[in-house]
């Protein structure tokens, strides 16, 4: 998104409300991330990728408040006098966006599992549960809803809503999708250096995309079938995964 150089204050003002979106939602998960990495050895360990919490009730309400960065996203965009157009959310063409998201998610769903295997097994990522507690009656339903939030969360916020007001700020497109990226590798580390390489190669990948088609569904969609997708894999294939 090119345009006009923006004000210092106008600059200013976008940095500091970039701060706050992200200092609520995935820069504290990032610096936590980052700690974790002190707290327990890499090789051997097993990490959640989704809340393990036995209660359904606790389930459903963190996936409301996990959205609640999305909701200030639109709010922001809103008082400013813009909307979810401005980051890419369209509602045009559903149909080619999903079919586009879908192929995304192909491509990369193979790649990322041959990464994440090696990984574990050279002692680089500990071992991750991508599905909350297996055995209830709701297991598969929280599944679906941990992805759609977990996919609106980070491909509104880190993908869409960051690289935009980067841009917008001043600062070179590539150089957005750098710095998105990288949010997106660190707030991985909590499960080793495998996730921390492979989520920064997919914020590189869905960032050049993004900047290239202004387009913020395809992304949203794929990676909602990459979390799902992960959670049958493991529910399927969990006797032969490394390190569980």
């Amino acid at each position: 998104m090119r345009g006009e150089a923006p004000s210092r204050e106008r600059a200013r003002t976008l940095h500091e409300e970039v701060l706050v979106v992200l200092s609520l939602s995935f820069l504290a998960s990032a610096v936590y991330a980052v700690l974790s990495l002190f707290e327990a050895p890499i090789r051997g360990v097993t990490v959640p990728s989704v809340s393990q919490e036995p209660w359904v009730v606790k389930q459903l309400v963190g996936v409301v408040f996990g959205l609640a960065p999305v909701w200030l996203v639109f709010h922001l965009l809103r008082r400013g006098g813009e909307g979810p157009a401005t980051i890419g959310l369209r509602a045009e063409r559903p149909a080619r966006d999903a079919v586009r998201g879908a192929a995304l998610a192909a491509v990369v769903g193979v790649a990322g599992a041959g990464l994440y295997t090696a990984a574990v097994e050279l002692g680089w990522n500990r071992a991750v549960v991508p599905v909350p507690p297996l055995g209830r009656w709701w297991t598969w339903p929280v599944l679906v809803l941990d992805a759609a939030q977990a996919a609106l969360a980070e491909e509104v916020v880190v993908l869409a809503y960051l690289v935009t007001r980067l841009e917008q700020a001043g600062w070179g497109g590539r150089a957005a999708v750098g710095a998105s990226a990288l949010l997106r590798g660190a707030y991985h580390l909590y499960q080793g250096w495998g996730g921390f390489a492979g989520n920064l190669a997919l914020g590189l990948l869905f960032g050049e995309g993004f900047r290239r088609t202004r387009r913020a569904w395809p992304f949203v969609v794929a990676h909602f079938l990459l979390d799902v997708g992960a959670g049958v894999g493991f529910v399927v294939l969990r006797d032969r995964l490394p390190g569980t």
